[in-house]
């Protein structure tokens, strides 16, 4: 029986990664054969060695909408009072989203908080839930406009800084078009135009799925029996036209290189036997670690993840678990820049 302590590791705060690298495809990758156990060290750059013609690479196209919002409560008189800071996590109903809210004790039902000079730019606490969180509504302007104008990039509680300009670009992917993430699926913001165009070029084929990344990718596992680990839901979607492409590829012997655990939860979420995918959508719960047999995915571009993470056991299911420790020990050892705007590894 594996559990939570078997996932640890020691990660010197200084290899946890502040900022992206100006040009993104430059990040180093490391290679791991999932086969022999053998590791290679390279840059991101020179992925497509690694790709063959008529292999398939799955990308995650959600777009990661600037979720976090300040503002100040709207007090019986009308003036201001104490700052409110709003982290929307998923849209329940036009205008309405689960948030967590800070400082949740500041806030009862009912309690309107301004977000700008605007009379309409506000929310109402409409509930609050049993998970700590609340129901709020923005009844008067369409809530993505507002996110645009008044919204933070949503950067993860380990990056130690507050967002900047920079961010909006920087923690976004170049094929982002379906806004819901609040957190990016990050292996894929190392792609770049000119390294999706060598991929093309040599013959690879290329399709999208969709998952919302929730703040719950960053949920501790809080028990030691990871069997006993309820995972967080997610939204999802796969086209009919991709369900197409993936299933062409697996009946042809091609391999499905997933960009990110992001397409590996959809692509697995789908598969319905070894090989095949159906279309559709909904949200999945799927926990994936060892001994976990993947039905659909192949081969796995990820960055580095936190230890004791739901994470790392998903990477340890397709590559093995001591392959994997073995292989973080080595990344923290050749001081790869780790998290979101860290390095890459590519599980072959």
């Amino acid at each position: 029986m594996l559990t939570v302590a078997d996932f640890d590791f020691d990660l010197p705060e200084e290899l946890i990664a502040q900022n992206s690298l100006a040009e993104r495809d430059t990040s180093r990758m490391m290679v791991i054969n999932s086969k022999t156990g053998e590791i290679e060290l390279t840059t991101f750059n020179q992925i497509t060695k690694y790709l063959n013609p008529n292999d398939l690479l799955v990308f995650n196209d959600t777009k990661v909408i600037p979720a976090r919002v300040f503002g100040n409560k709207v007090l019986p008189d009308g003036s201001l009072g104490a700052k409110i800071e709003a982290l929307l996590l998923d849209q329940k109903n036009i205008g309405v989203w689960e948030s967590m809210i800070r400082p949740g004790k500041r806030v009862k039902v009912g309690t309107k908080v301004s977000l700008s000079d605007e009379e309409n730019d506000y929310f109402q606490i409409k509930e609050k839930l049993p998970n700590g969180n609340c129901l709020i509504e923005f009844p008067k302007v369409d809530v993505l406009e507002l996110l645009d104008k008044v919204g933070h990039m949503p950067l993860p509680p380990y990056i130690k800084r507050d967002d900047t300009a920079a961010d909006r670009d920087k923690y976004q992917t170049i094929f982002a078009d379906k806004p819901g993430a609040v957190a990016a699926p990050t292996a894929s913001l190392h792609f770049t135009d000119r390294v999706l165009t060598d991929i093309k070029e040599k013959g690879v084929n290329l399709c999208n799925v969709t998952l919302h990344v929730g703040a719950g990718t960053f949920q501790p596992v809080k028990v030691d029996n990871i069997d006993e680990h309820e995972m967080h839901t997610e939204q999802f979607f796969m086209s009919e036209e991709s369900a197409e492409v993936i299933n062409k590829t697996k009946a042809a012997g091609g391999r499905v290189f997933a960009a990110g655990t992001t397409s590996v939860r959809v692509l697995e979420s789908c598969a319905k036997e070894k090989g095949k995918v159906e279309a559709g959508t909904g949200r999945t719960d799927i926990f994936i670690y060892p001994p976990y047999d993947p039905k659909i995915v192949d081969c796995l571009l990820t960055n580095f993840h936190l230890p004791k993470s739901t994470l790392l056991m998903l990477v340890s299911a397709l590559a093995g678990k001591e392959t994997i420790m073995k292989a973080y020990k080595k990344a923290v050892d050749e001081k790869f820049r780790f998290f979101s705007y860290g390095d890459c590894m590519l599980i072959i």
